[in-house]
């Protein structure tokens, strides 16, 4: 779950696909948490005047986690740049990682591209994550990501099609 923070899913300036992603993520999440598979959230700690500044309410995570599920703050897009991700990855024999969570084009192509350069097999959970409208709609954005990664060796699979076993 990547930077699923109440400042891109709730008002007053949720994705523009804020409900369609957020029933998406939590589908994914009960269904990881269904099968006891090892979910880490990921809180991305915004600069000053940010929406997610950290201890402000668009920093604060939508799903709280439960008893254990870790998470891990970062500064930077790529969640691996945590150093305390990938021993916990490896303590739990972790080798596949679904993806999730905000924005498609920055912090989720990140992480997806970190967890495939510390070779790990990368599904990205497509539906269950989402972009800003910028230079193209937030849908363009989204799908153009999911062709990128898809090349880049991601299998992106739709959310509801995805397999924790």
């Amino acid at each position: 779950m990547v930077d699923v923070q109440l400042d891109m899913l709730e008002p007053p300036n949720p994705v523009p696909s804020h409900h369609k992603v957020k029933r998406e993520l939590t589908r994914l999440l009960e269904n990881a948490r269904k099968s006891g598979t090892f979910v880490v959230h990921f809180q991305n700690d915004g600069p000053k005047g940010e929406p997610d500044k950290p201890d402000s309410k668009g920093w604060e995570l939508v799903f709280s986690p439960v008893p254990g599920e870790l998470v891990f703050r970062k500064r930077v897009g790529d969640a691996f740049s945590n150093e305390e991700l990938m021993p916990a990855l490896e303590a739990r024999k972790v080798r596949r990682v679904i993806i999730g969570g905000m924005q498609s084009n920055y912090c989720v192509a990140d992480t997806c591209r970190g967890a495939l350069r510390n070779g790990y097999e990368v599904v990205l959970a497509s539906g269950a994550h989402a972009a800003y409208d910028e230079n193209e709609n937030a849908t363009e954005i989204s799908s153009n990501i999911e062709r990128d990664l898809d090349r880049e060796g991601v299998g992106v699979i739709p959310s509801e099609q995805i397999n924790f076993v």
